[in-house]
């Protein structure tokens, strides 16, 4: 994995055109090759998306004890034994979903050490909703101060129903592969339920688990004893998906996305329609187009089958270029909005505000502890804007993708630093841009 800092040189103004089939789902990738630790038997997983999170995810299960053997797109991960509890604070440090490794480890070794997670900063972003629910499911969990770490025992976990105070997407699917093993009925209530919590289902149950999503936010869980090996095929990135959409209609362009349903895409679709954009649903993929003046869509991010909150960057992005005034309202994050000092770099119009909300608690999915006066859970944004070249960093995955349409859209010749950041997500990202019609290059940074 390269860990070198690099720069995309960017000179927009090109339309564009052609079509692109997106990478496996980073979300899915993540905690499918966190499941593969349940059995001791090989777990074959295709179409993951090369990207660095996987390399990052690859090199803790190693550490462990395990291994991944990669074959083009395809992973074979095999851990016999667990021969650490421990991951280091350094691989935590690089990716949340580090923390996810608690679930197999307390399964089959009954013991695990693990840091804070790390990953892309859009606020405090606790893990204090798993660690809760692990401790149902008959965990000791003890956060140590003094070294960052925590600490997590057990005599064997034991099913149990257990609420999420808030929806939690890494919280359910922790909790799931941690109940798998587990001796009884497990009850998730108020669970997340993204396609890609069931594509994580599916694989489960394939290496012989007892899941089953009750209704649209419950989930059942009949612990086995044991997991087998199996093999899995990922399903298409859907913010992978959305960003290239909005590349293609925010440059007044025309490309198709190849082998890609709408499923888990319709919201996105739907809001998109209402701004005037092309949308096309084909037996083989969707095209995305422009098709004319762009009007302004208010949004809402929330948990699916809501706006997701990954598409609320992109989606400032567009509304730059539509006629008139929209807001985007971000409900799942207290710190989303840093991008728009960048944005305005570039001649974006966006003011950050706080809307009046009555009831905040069951409003925000947030842990209202978290939220700091200087942090605004909304933006206004005025269009049309012809944006203009721009050096601009990147403060995260979705927001860094975000800031490379914006480039590739504005007059001259921009340069985004901190593509590290959009590696974390995107595979090949320059690439495939430049095989529709984009006027980008990566440099060394400085």
């Amino acid at each position: 994995m390269e860990n070198k800092n690099q720069k995309y040189i960017i000179t927009g103004g090109n339309a564009l055109k052609g079509s692109i089939r997106p990478s496996g789902a980073k979300n899915v990738a993540l905690k499918a090759i966190v499941a593969a630790c349940l059995t001791a038997e090989p777990v074959v997983i295709h179409n993951v998306p090369l990207i660095s999170d996987f390399f990052v995810m690859s090199e803790i299960i190693q550490e462990l004890g395990g291994t991944v053997e990669l074959k083009d797109h395809t992973a074979t991960i095999q851990v016999k034994t667990f021969s650490k509890d421990k991951i280091t604070l350094d691989q935590a440090a690089h990716i949340r979903t580090s923390s996810m490794f608690l679930s197999p480890l307390l399964a089959r070794l009954h013991h695990a050490i693990i840091p804070n997670p790390g990953g892309c900063r859009l606020g405090a972003r606790p893990i204090d909703r798993t660690v809760e629910g692990l401790i149902k499911l008959g965990a000791r969990v003890n956060y140590e101060s003094e070294d960052g770490y925590f600490h997590a025992e057990t005599d064997g976990l034991q099913g149990c129903e257990y609420t999420f105070n808030k929806n939690t997407h890494t919280g359910t699917e922790t909790l799931l592969i941690a109940a798998t093993l587990a001796r009884g009925k497990t009850v998730l209530h108020n669970a997340a339920a993204e396609p890609e919590i069931d594509e994580l289902i599916d694989l489960l149950n394939k290496m012989g688990a007892k899941i089953q999503r009750t209704s649209t936010r419950e989930i059942e869980i009949e612990g086995v004893n044991n997991l087998h090996g199996t093999e899995f095929t990922i399903a298409p990135d859907r913010n992978e998906v959305v960003t290239f959409a909005i590349a293609a209609v925010a440059s007044q362009g025309d490309v198709f996305i190849e082998g890609v349903q709408e499923m888990g895409l319709k919201e996105f679709n739907d809001v998109l329609l209402q701004a005037g954009g092309g949308v096309e649903i084909k037996d083989s993929g969707i095209r995305y187009f422009y098709r004319g003046h762009l009007k302004p869509v208010d949004v809402t991010t929330q948990p699916y089958p809501g706006f997701m909150t990954d598409w609320q960057a992109p989606w400032a992005v567009l509304m730059t270029q539509a006629e008139g005034e929209s807001v985007i309202h971000e409900t799942v994050f207290e710190d989303r909005f840093s991008y728009v000092t960048q944005l305005r770099k570039m001649g974006a119009k966006i003011d950050l505000f706080n809307p009046q909300v009555e009831d905040k608690k069951s409003f925000y999915n947030f842990n209202l502890d978290d939220d700091r006066p200087e942090f605004f859970h909304a933006a206004k944004i005025l269009g049309p804007v012809k944006l203009h070249d721009g050096v601009v960093g990147v403060s995260d995955l979705r927001a860094g993708a975000s800031l490379v349409v914006a480039a590739l859209i504005a007059n001259g010749e921009s340069i985004v630093h901190g593509v590290n950041t959009i590696r974390r997500g995107y595979e090949g990202f320059e690439e495939r841009l430049k095989k529709l019609g984009a006027n980008i290059r990566k440099e060394q940074d400085e």
